[in-house]
């Protein structure tokens, strides 16, 4: 009796119920963030294989240096670059136009932009295969014979900018609509009565967009920035779904992520793996924090 008084105490505790209530995070991140984080640095230094691990130094990171990972990166940088280009300023019009009150419809505009996120991946990149399929019957080519265009290999011809376009029009299909819900959801903070105070000053609908809703819907933008670098760094999905596999001709659609799994996973060579992993974690770290500093968010000296 007196034991379980004292557990209930315990329970109760305004001291002791907090980390009670956060431990299940605590214990969740340790295992699945911070262990795997610590292993991933430690086998990076080693020679993994089964049953048996070897230090081998910075072996691992010396092969990093050839032409496939450096193929890797360079996609991803210009993917990231590209969709960072697309996928600010069309969401942020588009949102603004759907947060318009002349805007009709703007429920059935919001779910029909939104949806692609829903979508599976899976889904998406087998339809995708098919509209820029090689064959004169794909959507794409059928379109482009109406204007005298011949049929174009987009997955699979000589030239990589056609596979490339094909991937970033997938990509940025696929999360366009949650840009434009983190923009409309920004929209919503701004306070009406600054766009009513410009309107009597005579500003237009340009000098409402310039001067106030670009400059207050700097953090969502900010947001969006940061996680559209981790995103377009990390990218894997979208390249294995539509190229059917980590092979892509000419290496047009290879990612970091991508070369970690042919590497890592499908040759076992985890040591190898994990530098990729760690590498990429690097680099990923290294261009946010460049990026935050300018943007502002950290005071000098911080």
């Amino acid at each position: 009796m007196k034991l379980k008084r004292n557990i209930k105490s315990i329970l109760y505790s305004q001291k002791i119920a907090p980390y009670v209530f956060v431990s299940p995070f605590i214990i969740v991140f340790l295992l699945f963030f911070v262990y795997p984080v610590i292993s991933t640095v430690i086998m990076s230094f080693q020679k993994v294989v089964p049953g048996q691990t070897t230090f081998i130094g910075l072996e691992n990171f010396k092969n990093l240096l050839n032409s496939d990972f450096s193929k890797a990166v360079s996609n991803n940088l210009i993917y990231t670059v590209i969709t960072i280009a697309v996928l600010i300023p069309v969401p942020l019009i588009l949102a603004v136009l759907l947060n318009s009150k002349k805007m009709i419809a703007t429920n059935f505009f919001r779910a029909v932009l939104f949806l692609p996120a829903l979508v599976s991946i899976v889904v998406a990149g087998f339809t995708f295969r098919l509209i820029f399929g090689e064959m004169p019957s794909a959507l794409l080519n059928s379109i482009l014979s109406n204007f005298g265009i011949k049929p174009i290999k987009w997955l699979g011809g000589p030239a990589q900018w056609t596979t490339f376009f094909a991937l970033l029009t997938l990509c940025c299909w696929r999360w366009m609509g949650v840009n434009i819900m983190y923009y409309l959801s920004g929209l919503q903070s701004i306070p009406a009565d600054l766009y009513e105070s410009a309107h009597i000053d005579g500003a237009g609908p340009l000098q409402k967009l310039r001067y106030i809703t670009v400059p207050l819907l700097r953090p969502v933008t900010i947001y969006i920035l940061t996680i559209s670098i981790y995103g377009g760094l990390a990218m894997f999905l979208e390249s294995f779904m539509l190229f059917n596999g980590n092979r892509s001709p000419g290496g047009a659609g290879l990612t970091i992520v991508g070369y970690l799994y042919r590497l890592g996973w499908e040759q076992a060579n985890i040591g190898y793996g994990s530098a990729i992993g760690l590498t990429l974690l690097i680099i990923t770290l290294g261009i946010n924090i460049i990026m935050l500093k300018y943007a502002g968010l950290f005071k000098k000296g911080d």
